[in-house]
């Protein structure tokens, strides 16, 4: 494979995705004929109205769902489960409360069996960078809300995943917390470049840090605009002070509350 083409390709590849539960007529459709591709590096939010099937879209890519109907591949192979090179952040950050924060975050390394001492340094290495140098030995009670998200990005990241995928991982903190962790999570992707999907209903928080967005319809849930971010990196939260920031808020907002005159496929 070429250079140009190996940068082009996708890395996360959805082709015609399907999720539904139950059968017959009693049979849900939560997700329906989903399409879209995520190159190497990207890092691509979706948006979209409450219980549209976002997070359910998410769990398929992780491996964590079985496909109905579609299918899914990451680096050109098929998903058919949990991967090892994926790294996941929840609305919780389900910190183990017995266990330090350090412990916590070498916990996907102790379960692997992986040699300790490498993933320690980088442990150690990620919550300085997230400014928790000093915290290793704290326990997670001792820790503020946006603190445990902090020590949750870390271990999300400490095996050093190839993929990134984040289901509303600060929708739980207040906004002065939350602006703090999208700032953090700026810094971090800035540093790593890790193929990220991001869920998130906040279109704020969505254009701070994507290079493209991905709007939801209605459940059953399917793309209805593909939104490429105009700001350069790296970035900055002074963005949201820009007409540019102001008119793709309100673009975005359009489409989530279904104002959009056309369903389709819109690039910005």
């Amino acid at each position: 494979m070429s250079e140009e083409h190996a940068e082009n390709a996708a890395y996360i590849s959805v082709s015609h995705v399907r999720k539904s539960y139950g059968s017959g007529n009693g049979a849900i459709e939560a997700v329906s004929d989903v399409t879209f591709s995520v190159k190497q590096g990207e890092f691509v939010s979706i948006l979209g109205p409450s219980g549209c099937g976002k997070s359910t879209l998410l769990m398929l890519v992780a491996g964590l769902e079985a496909l109905t109907f579609g299918d899914i591949t990451v680096d050109r192979a098929r998903v058919e489960g949990p991967r090892r090179g994926t790294g996941i952040m929840f609305q919780d950050a389900s910190l183990l409360p017995w266990k330090t924060v350090l412990e916590n975050v070498m916990f996907p390394v102790r379960i692997s069996g992986q040699d300790w001492e490498p993933y320690s340094r980088r442990a150690r290495e990620l919550l300085a960078m997230v400014g928790l140098a000093g915290f290793e030995g704290k326990r997670p009670h001792e820790l503020s809300g946006g603190m445990r998200q902090r020590t949750a990005i870390c271990r999300a990241l400490v095996h050093d995943p190839s993929v990134l995928l984040m289901d509303e991982p600060f929708s739980a903190l207040d906004a002065i917390t939350r602006d703090e962790m999208n700032v953090a999570l700026l810094d971090i992707w800035q540093r790593y470049h890790k193929t990220a999907l991001f869920v998130t209903h906040s279109i704020h928080e969505a254009i701070v840090l994507s290079d493209r967005i991905l709007v939801m319809s209605k459940r059953p849930a399917t793309v209805i605009a593909d939104i490429r971010v105009p700001f350069e990196r790296p970035r900055t939260m002074d963005i949201i002070e820009t007409a540019e920031f102001t008119a793709l808020a309100h673009q975005l907002r359009g489409l989530v509350e279904g104002r959009a005159a056309q369903r389709g496929k819109a690039v910005a």
